[in-house]
């Protein structure tokens, strides 16, 4: 174990967008994948919604990978890598209700191993698979939910109502203080505000409309600290030998390729150091005898 001072990284961006059904989650989501790429081309969509996204096609030249049921983290956990794959710069999930409540989902799967509560010891342990995909990806996630009237069982006089209680995530809860940041479309006119915010840039502002400005501002945040490639390179430039220079290597897989001329040379330059014959400075004495 050791020590270190606090030092600000670039991240890569975690962002879910939650509203009712035809509030605009998916439009208002590629407008947020576009700008943070500024490139379509780069933004891949999982689309669990009957390929809504494809109506929005004449923005760009967006990638969709339609994911069809069943609605298994596993097939989930699939698509995110595919896009991984295919080297997106952003991957859209819309949306991750199914996951959830979908057909094949985990709510379903819970019911049929009897519905007990002990039957989440072994559903849960699915969930955060999925859960890590999302937060390990090395690409900006963006993800969707619905949102549905929530309501409460009330009893007044020996009598039970029910009444409602605003809007209900159709997700786990606690899904969204797992994200950088969480927004909300609150009504038809695609006002959108922040219910969870890492970043500062949304929490207690008025409500707004999400465009590829906003997408702008959240990869300028995202930005904004040390990248690990630059962290990379000040460690191998600090490697004393080529065994410290090989843990390093094997410790950052993810910049073995984009870093690999500057390993290269470092090598080189420890073996070379290393394979120098050491040599004795000479002295001359009294008599102009050379000493070794």
């Amino acid at each position: 174990m050791q020590l270190k001072q606090a030092n600000r990284k670039s991240v890569k961006l975690r962002l879910n967008l939650a509203s009712p059904s035809g509030f605009g989650k998916t439009y208002s989501a590629l407008l947020l994948a576009f700008g943070i790429t500024n490139d379509w081309t780069k933004i891949a969509v999982i689309d669990t919604e009957n390929d809504s996204a494809s109506l929005y096609a004449h923005l760009g030249n967006f990638q969709i990978l339609s994911l069809a049921p069943p609605f298994t983290t596993q097939r989930y956990i699939e698509a995110i890598q595919a896009c991984e794959n295919a080297h997106m710069e952003v991957i859209v999930i819309d949306s991750i209700t199914h996951v959830w409540k979908g057909q094949g989902g985990l709510l379903e799967y819970q019911n049929s191993l009897g519905g007990r509560y002990q039957d989440w010891a072994r559903v849960s342990p699915l969930y955060q698979y999925w859960l890590n995909a999302i937060l390990q990806s090395k690409c900006h996630v963006i993800t969707t939910n619905r949102k549905k009237q929530g309501y409460n069982m009330i009893t007044e006089n020996n009598k039970t109502k029910v009444e409602k209680a605003g809007l209900d995530d159709e997700i786990r809860d606690g899904y969204d203080y797992e994200v950088t940041v969480a927004l909300e479309i609150i009504n038809a006119n695609h006002l959108a505000r922040a219910s969870k915010d890492r970043t500062g840039l949304f929490m207690g502002k008025p409500e707004f409309v999400i465009s590829s400005e906003t997408g702008k501002q959240l990869l300028q945040w995202c930005n904004a600290g040390t990248s690990v490639e630059d962290e990379v390179k000040s460690l191998i430039q600090s490697a004393k030998d080529t065994n410290e220079l090989l843990e390093i290597f094997n410790q950052y897989p993810s910049c073995q390729a984009i870093l690999q001329a500057e390993f290269a040379q470092k090598r080189q330059s420890l073996e070379v150091r290393n394979t120098m014959p050491i040599f004795n400075p000479q002295k001359i004495n009294a008599n102009g005898i050379h000493n070794r």
